[in-house]
């Protein structure tokens, strides 16, 4: 029998000074706001040091090689319940975590449910919620309403992918897809390519044109020339930054087929959505290929193969399978972090066509939330939430 002895805390010891109250903060999207979540360039120089942070490995994603984009709930396409909803296109819930080191050193999850049908409501597709976590003890910082986190985020990537690959000098922006990735991308553009003055613009509905153009006008005031196309040729035809926002279903097939003749020599590319393009054309060595983090697709490829791209839609996933089938040698494609820190090179000449991919990663979230949560703090903005003064179990 082994006798256990209950003695008291020493003074001074770790139980008697820690304090064990965890306060969490809460931001509405006004709130969000107010400490700048649209406040683009310095969305995308955050963007920027986290693609530093992942050239180095100081990060992790969901998975067993640290790069997952998620965990997805889906759905069936004839639902054998009467209130499992079905599959149709955007369809889902997702939880995104990751840790972000650095001068980060913080981790957290954006969880969200996505129906299209939501438009019908006057509501976004997809609505978002983040949960900001200390990296040492787990406590949630801050609980974040997070679609303008998440939709700024995601324009920052193409905004860095520009400056870096794209000619600095460009004028002509192509939009496909006037919605909110279209917007926040043409403002990353923007933010690093000062003197873009004239959008081409291809939407499929009236509305949405008149939300864009409204938006640019306000928004975008260095823009003095806006363009709506009548086909998405017209609006990619002599662009110097092109950018692919549309949504499809999932299969190749239903994917915007860009031909490449359409494409300025020099022509930046950015590819945040679902999009193809010839196998003849990616595998001539003609573009340069470029990928937010080759990890990510690496994950896509295990979890959905056979047919990944066709699952995913990402352009980056079809990289990877033309690479192990053979029609891409090695170093055709390379990672935005490296080109960053200068371990490969993006653009080779003025001539050269850059397509690249964005997949999007939880890492992005992590990022640009700890920056807004610290701004949060710093001023004051939010609610503040008791979890526990004392934990009832330990």
């Amino acid at each position: 029998m082994t006798e256990v002895i209950a003695r008291p805390a020493e003074a001074g010891g770790a139980q008697a000074s820690a304090s064990t109250r965890i306060d969490t903060l809460l931001l509405s999207e006004p709130d969000m706001v107010r400490v700048g979540v649209r406040d683009m360039p310095a969305c995308v120089d955050t963007m920027e040091e986290m693609f530093k942070l992942l050239a180095v490995g100081d990060y992790r994603m969901a998975g067993a090689g640290n790069n997952s984009h998620g965990a997805m709930v889906m759905f069936p396409d004839e639902s054998p319940h009467p209130r499992m909803p079905e599959n149709t296109t955007d369809r889902r819930f997702m939880a995104m975590p990751a840790y972000l080191g650095g001068g980060f050193h913080t981790a957290g999850v954006k969880w969200y449910g996505s129906n299209i049908a939501n438009r019908e409501a006057g509501l976004p597709r997809s609505i978002h919620t983040f949960v900001l976590n200390d990296a040492d003890t787990g406590a949630p910082l801050a609980i974040m309403s997070a679609n303008l986190l998440s939709a700024y985020r995601t324009g920052a990537v193409t905004g860095v992918g520009a400056r870096h690959l794209a000619r600095p000098e460009s004028t002509i922006a192509g939009i496909v897809g006037p919605g909110v990735m279209g917007k926040t991308a043409l403002e990353a553009l923007v933010a690093v390519l000062p003197d873009i003055d004239t959008v081409q613009v291809k939407g499929r509905s009236v509305a949405g044109l008149d939300s864009f153009i409204a938006w640019v006008r306000k928004t975008l005031p260095q823009i003095t020339r806006i363009v709506v196309a009548d086909t998405v040729e017209q609006a990619v035809r002599g662009a110097d930054v092109v950018v692919y926002a549309t949504t499809a279903p999932s299969g190749a097939a239903n994917y915007p087929l860009i031909d490449p003749a359409w494409l300025s020599p020099g022509a930046f590319v950015s590819l945040p959505a679902c999009t193809n393009m010839p196998d003849g054309y990616l595998t001539s060595g003609a573009p340069r290929l470029v990928v937010d983090n080759r990890g990510l697709y690496e994950c896509w490829l295990e979890e959905f193969s056979p047919g990944a791209y066709e699952t995913v839609g990402i352009i980056g996933t079809k990289f990877l399978e033309l690479e192990r089938a053979g029609l891409l040698g090695d170093g055709a494609v390379i990672d935005l972090a490296d080109v960053i820190l200068d371990k490969s090179q993006g653009r080779r000449s003025e001539e050269d066509t850059v397509i690249f991919s964005v997949g999007g990663m939880p890492v992005e979230d992590v990022a640009w939330a700890t920056a807004l949560y610290r701004r949060a703090l710093a001023q004051g903005v939010g609610q503040t939430f008791n979890v526990w003064d004392a934990p009832e179990l330990v």
